[in-house]
């Protein structure tokens, strides 16, 4: 039946900039195969592997044309025969799709497919998937933080970064974050941190080392690595660890840093998760998520149409507040 529907989704057909990405309305509705769920899409989430990815430039390239994105929120529309875990008509959210995101309808399989608990709408549903499975798999399986570490979440104002204050937080961990305007830093405040930093003060380094008594931090959560790297080996503790979840390009750096502290740069690609791990940190969101500290922010919501726009902005934005998000 879905195969003669028709849907919007935005296309990418050439690699680019944002105006690459254009909306289209003669899109065929997806069907679900094997294992896989049809999701009548409320909301996506996104995310700024996303611009990377539609750049060409990304490890992930798909083949063209294709439908960017991995989060959404939204109602289930249709299941494979052998779908056990969700029905028809249940609220859901994705940590990854099959067809792509920006579009009426997606398609993702059963194991990337999580029901949404009442409390949160399909924003914040479309808010979870990436950033939270990236925070988890960023503290917990690469820098094995330990109650009482002491971790700076480097960016601390975006998807990700309020995903790790949270969890941090949660996890018996001292927070520090930074964020580049005073919004953002409130936002920071409300999510965990136990203290900010204005990362744009020519001596917040300064005020983060002085902050921990000289010593650093165990752990440094890094959101933009080509232009923070260098900082991050300045501020680590003893035997600290930066985990690299974002780039942007290359960076310089004195290996001398990481020399004299033996403190280790440790990269983060979910991609690479195994089911068992992405199990785990189901199971933990799904208990925040009970308990009440798991609280996804929502900042920009955008339609449709309006996706190249969001893809400049967050790139360019000069602070994020939460988590960008498409609504249909």
């Amino acid at each position: 039946m879905s195969g003669s529907r028709v849907m919007r989704a935005i296309r990418v057909s050439e690699f680019g900039d944002p105006s690459v990405l254009k909306l289209c309305t003669d899109v065929k509705v997806p069907q679900p195969g094997r294992s896989q769920v049809l999701i009548r899409v409320r909301a996506c989430g996104v995310n700024p592997v996303d611009t990377y990815i539609r750049t060409g430039t990304h490890v992930e390239k798909p083949s063209l044309p294709y439908t960017p994105g991995s989060n959404v929120a939204g109602l289930v529309e249709s299941v494979a025969e052998d779908v056990t875990a969700v029905k028809v008509g249940e609220r859901v959210f994705t940590t990854s799709t099959v067809s792509g995101a920006y579009a009426e309808f997606s398609v993702a399989t059963e194991e990337s497919v999580h029901k949404l608990p009442d409390a949160l709408d399909f924003h914040q549903g479309a808010a979870i998937g990436t950033p939270y499975f990236t925070a988890y798999r960023a503290l917990v399986h690469k820098a094995h933080v330990k109650p009482g570490d002491t971790v700076l979440v480097h960016g601390a104002s975006g998807g990700v970064g309020v995903a790790a204050c949270q969890l941090s937080r949660a996890l018996g961990l001292k927070v520090l974050g930074t964020a580049g305007t005073a919004e953002g830093m409130r936002l920071v405040a409300g999510n965990g941190a136990h203290l900010t930093f204005n990362h744009r003060e020519k001596d917040y380094v300064g005020k983060i080392m002085e902050a921990t008594g000289g010593k650093g931090v165990d752990v440094i959560v890094e959101m933009l690595s080509n232009v923070n790297l260098h900082k991050d080996l300045q501020m680590l503790a003893l035997g600290g660890r930066v985990v690299v979840v974002g780039c942007r390009g290359s960076v310089e750096i004195n290996p001398r840093d990481a020399m004299t502290k033996e403190t280790s740069i440790i990269g983060v690609f979910l991609p690479f998760s195994t089911p068992s791990e992405r199990k785990e940190c189901t199971a933990l969101l799904y208990a925040g998520l009970e308990a009440g500290w798991l609280r996804p922010v929502v900042g920009a919501r955008y339609q449709l149409d309006k996706a190249a726009q969001a893809h400049h902005d967050i790139i360019h934005s000069p602070g994020a507040t939460g988590k960008m998000v498409l609504t249909m």
